[in-house]
Formats: structure tokens, sequence, C-alpha cells
């Protein structure tokens, strides 16, 4: 039987981290909200590594905080180790990354969800969504609660139809031994949505009294530390360190011997892998001229013996499981508290979503997360907040956000995946960006805090702070533009002996900084009136001057770009009645409904000479009848 439970702006379905930015991005905005979960024990769960950030990820956990978002302050509430990555190389791919306290990250946004006002916590499974006349109404719970809803947020990561995969062995779950969620595949089908099957997989946990330490190499964490959000102004301490450890041409003949019984290889799982973490068994077959791989042994918590094996994931029988670690130096005698397995899901088809990630074919739902297509927590934290914020706004009669490539990788992400599609989880990556100089983490502040203070998710003490840092960036590059330092002793045998060459006239400061061995903090002996300025401002300073020419340039690409974004295509022009465009042209710009020429310059399929096309019928229909060209 059924009944009603009630009515909210705003529903969220799943808590994990691409749910909880959603449903704390909608309730902070004003939106009446509510978050369903299967377990309330997995809010912001991390089924496969406890850790946020790394290569690109990083960028996009610094730009959600920039934004409003949680991720950032919960990452430096709970980490246990900190780490910047790529630091032997150029800033725009420098990418911070934390080794979570798995349960403490979990408790904490736990009671941040529950904390927030104008925010309903409840767990159940929602089995139906229900639309009229094409727009979201109602979710029904599995126990028959039927919510009155204007937007719904679909965040259910592996969850969906969710299969287990150990070997031979396969049974219906979600991840973490929780139940999956299965009728509500049904219902989005019936609304006319695609649905796919991916697969992810995570390694083992081992007891850390069974490994030998001796035998590996240590990683240990950076000093000083680098936060995540730009709030965080207390003392950071490393508090655990990870190891290092390679698989061996034994560990590599297991695989090999026992390949027929992976579940992957024999035919088994239908759903389609992340192309850039593959499990164990596919690099050894993939990759087999290599005589090791590496992996890290990180902690799950400070209150908990469990050690989880990067890089080493499988969906191997545990037989194979446990010969196959034990062939690996440090871990002869390793026990594992946890198998490792592939699940597998289903999610959209992201070609089907709007950049402000509501579905075309229905109004007021909106995807986020694995359910989009993606892999990792950082991407799925990112499409939740940016699909809080515009279900909340759309609820509210207001435009979308929308963020272009050249703005962010969270903008980045969001176009690939409305445009490009993927075929496999997506991950980002630096390379994504064709603008990564621009898109750094150390400016994310600086490019979208002004967005979040519109948007009304940053508040009025914090874009003070923010405009004040801004501030000092451009006094003291100003400062260093026009101060100059003689020629002295000193000032040369630190030239010198950063491999560069000495003075013999009068320079600006800020030209010693753009020579590429000298740094900011190089010249602080020899700057008497340099000012008392905090790290991120010093860094900011040193980047901005020293990129300054080829950020000149790349900004001058993205005008570029921008020319043809602001170049708008009407939402319901069939683009079968416009004459010259190409079949396949008319079928993809049909099918995705790019917002305008810059979007649909990037579709697969869409070429020059269809742009081209384009450009003379919006001049036409817009009765300006001028001659366009497109660069």
């Amino acid at each position: 039987m059924e009944y009603e439970a009630g009515s909210y702006d705003v529903a969220v379905v799943g808590a994990g981290h691409a749910g909880v930015e959603a449903a704390l991005a909608a309730a902070r905005l004003g939106a009446k909200t509510i978050l369903f979960t299967i377990t309330l024990d997995g809010i912001a769960n991390m089924p496969c590594n406890p850790s946020i950030g790394g290569t690109a990820k990083g960028h996009l956990v610094r730009e959600l905080d920039a934004l409003g978002g949680e991720m950032g302050k919960a990452a430096d509430a709970t980490f246990l180790q900190s780490r910047m990555l790529n630091r032997g190389k150029g800033p725009a791919v420098h990418s911070l990354r934390v080794q979570s306290d798995r349960e403490r990250y979990h408790v904490y946004m736990k009671q941040v969800v529950e904390s927030q006002p104008g925010l309903d916590i409840k767990q159940a499974e929602i089995v139906e969504v229900r639309a009229d006349g094409g727009h979201v109404s109602q979710v029904v719970t599995g126990l028959g609660a039927v919510y009155q809803v204007k937007a719904c947020i679909l965040a259910t990561g592996t969850y969906l139809r969710g299969k287990i995969f150990v070997g031979d062995v396969s049974y219906a779950s979600g991840p973490d031994g929780t139940h999956a969620a299965g009728p509500l595949s049904d219902s989005l089908r019936a609304l006319g949505i695609e649905l796919r099957r991916f697969k992810t997989g995570t390694p083992a946990r081992v007891h850390q009294d069974s490994i030998d330490y001796s035998q590996l190499e240590v990683q240990g964490g950076d000093e000083p530390i680098t936060p995540f959000s730009f709030e965080t102004t207390g003392p950071l301490e490393n508090r655990k360190v990870c190891y290092i450890a390679y698989t061996n041409e034994r560990t590599h003949q297991v695989i090999r011997d026992n390949i027929h019984r992976s579940p992957l290889y024999g035919g088994m799982i239908e759903g389609i892998g992340p192309r850039y973490c593959p499990s164990i068994e596919d690099k050894v077959m993939r990759f087999s001229d290599k005589p090791r791989h590496q992996l890290f042994i990180e902690p799950m918590g400070a209150e908990t013996r469990e050690m989880y094996l990067q890089g080493m994931s499988s969906s191997l029988p545990e037989d194979v499981q446990i010969a196959m670690y034990r062939t690996i130096r440090g871990l002869a005698h390793v026990k594992i508290m946890r198998n490792a397995y592939a699940i597998e899901y289903d999610c959209c088809n992201p070609l089907d979503l709007l950049p402000s990630l509501e579905f075309i074919k229905v109004g007021g739902l909106y995807g986020a997360g694995q359910f989009n297509g993606t892999s990792g927590y950082e991407e799925a934290a990112a499409q939740g907040l940016i699909a809080g914020i515009n279900a909340a706004r759309a609820v509210q009669g207001k435009e979308p956000v929308i963020l272009d490539r050249a703005s962010s990788y969270i903008g980045t992400l969001i176009d690939d995946l409305c445009t490009k599609g993927c075929m496999d989880p997506y991950r980002m990556m630096t390379s994504r960006s064709e603008y990564r100089l621009i898109l750094r983490q150390d400016n994310a502040d600086a490019r979208l805090t002004p967005l979040g203070h519109e948007i009304g998710l940053i508040s009025e003490e914090r874009y003070a702070r923010f405009l004040q840092k801004e501030e000092q960036i451009d006094a003291e590059i100003a400062r260093l533009e026009k101060t100059s330092v003689a020629p002295g002793d000193g000032l040369n045998r630190m030239l010198v002996s950063h491999e560069t060459a000495p003075l013999s006239t009068g320079t600006k400061l800020a030209d010693l900084i753009r020579r590429p061995q000298i740094h900011y903090e190089d010249l602080a002996p020899f700057d008497p009136d340099r000012p008392e300025l905090d790290r991120a401002v010093r860094e900011r300073v040193e980047v901005e001057i020293k990129y300054a020419g080829y950020i000149k340039k790349q900004l001058a690409q993205v005008e570029q770009m921008r020319r043809l974004e602001r170049k708008e295509l009407p939402p319901d022009v069939d683009y079968k009645t416009i004459a010259g465009l190409r079949l396949e042209a008319q079928e993809k710009l049909n099918r995705i409904r790019p917002l305008n020429l810059g979007q649909a310059s990037r579709i697969s399929g869409v070429n020059p000479a269809d742009i081209s096309v384009l450009l003379i019928w919006l001049s036409q229909r817009n009765g300006r009848g001028e001659e366009e060209t497109h660069d």
C-alpha cells in the first residue's frame, strides 16, 4: 500500500560523494531537500581507496571548495597523510592528494548533512521515479512512501543493479556487502532513459600486522602541508606513512596460470571497466613486457589495522588472490581481511544530459556521479555540487549554472560527458584540459569563488577574505615589477649557485623570478621591503609572474573559444531542417542538443564544415545577414 509521505523541492537518491554534495548545495540555497540512502552507515562511504585528490582530481576538489562545496573541508579534517604530486613538473599539474581516515570521513560528512537546515535524511530505497507531463513529480520508496518532488537528482553510485564478482562466484550486492538497488532501473527505462552496464573493482584489504615493513619502501608525507580548503587555517599534521611495493615474475605467473578463472576474461562480466585504472590481471595480460608493477600499501584509518593495496584491484578467485599477494616482497605472510572484487552496475548515457546535468527527456531529473558514467569520488562530488545547485535554481525559477571548459576542470568534466560521452568509466586527467595552465590548483579560488558568492554558497565573510587575498597578490606583483635590485656579491653568488647568470646591472625583482632557476623565496635576503605574506599568496605571486607570457597566450585561446560559446543555439530547433548539414551531424545535434556553437564544435561527428553551415544559418535566422567565419 502506498501512502503520502510529504513534499519536497529536491529529492536526492544516494548519499555517496555526489549525493552528499548535491543535497548540501540544494539545501544551502534554500530548497527544501530530502536525501535518500539505502543505509545511513553508507553516507560518504569510501568503498575503494580512502583517499581524496590525486592528479587532476585534486584540482576538482579545490574547485569544488572554491564554489562552496564540502569535500575539501572534510578531507582536511580527516586526513592521515598529505602529499603534493608532480612537484618536479610545472604548476599546472601539481595535484594535492591525501590519504583519509575512512571512518572519520564518513562520520564527519554524516554530521554535516544531519546538521544542515532544510535537509532531511531518510534511510530508504527509492524504487520508482514518476513524471507528469514530461517533468519529475514523485519518488516512491520500497515501503510505499510517495514523496511529491519538484526535482530529483540520481546519485546511485554502483548500487543500481549492483553485482559482485569474485572468480566464478557472483551475487547481487552493492559495495561493502550492502544490498543493491534493483527496481529503480526498470522505472528509469520506463521514463525513456537509456541505461548501460559499467564495471569497477577494488583491491584487497589486509591486516597490518601480517606485513613485513622492512621489505618495503617508505613513502612519507609533505611538510609543510597544503590544505584542500581555502578556509582551512589551523595547523595540519601527517599522522601515518604509506609504503611502496612491487609485483614480480612470480606474481605474474600466478595470474597467467589462473587467468581462465577470471570472470573478466571468462566472459561473466558484461560491464565495461575503467581504462585508466585496470585490474592487476589486466595489467599483466596487456603489458606482458613489464617485469613489475608498482603498488602502494596505505592505511584505512587511525583506529583500524586494515591496509589498502592500491594498484592491485582484482576479480580473481579468493585462493588465487591469496597466492598472488603472497608472492610480493613484504607480503609473504599477508592475511586478507576483505578480498578484492569487481562490481558491475547500471549507469546512464551522459549524452542524454544537458550541461546543467538535467536529462533532456525528463524535466527536473538530474544525474550525478558514477550514475553519469564517471569513476572517482572527486568527479562524483563535483557533479553532485553542480546538480544540486541547478536543481535548486530550477525550482526557484533561476537560470542554470553552466561552467565552460576555460573556467574549471569541473566545466571540462561536464562538457566532456555531455558533448563527447564516454564508452568506459570517465576519469579526470590534466591532459583532458586544453587550458590547464590557467586551471591550476593554486588559483581555483580566483576563478570560482566570485561565482560561488554570486550563487549564494560563499559567505560574505569568506568573500571579504578572498578579496583581501587577491589585493595582496596584485599589490605584490606590482611591487616586484617596479622594484630593482643592484648587483652584489651575495646576490651573484646565489644566482651562480642556482646555475643562472650573475647580474652586471640593476634588474627588476620580477625579471629575476622569471628565470626558471629562481624562486620567490630565493630573493628574500636581497629584498628588504618584502611584506609578510601567507605561503599561498607567495606561491600565486611567483606563478603569475613566471608564467605571465604563457598565461596571456592561453587567455587569447580562451577568448577565441568563448566567441563561439556566445553564439547560442535555439533549444527547439530540428537540425534535419537545416540545409547543408551532413546526416551524421543532424543526428548528433538532435541527440545532444548543444547550447551553443562552441559545444556543437566539440561533438564527435560534427566537423568544421557543419559549424560553418550553422554560423550562416544563425546569422540568417537572426536577420543580420553578415558573413561570419569559424576560426
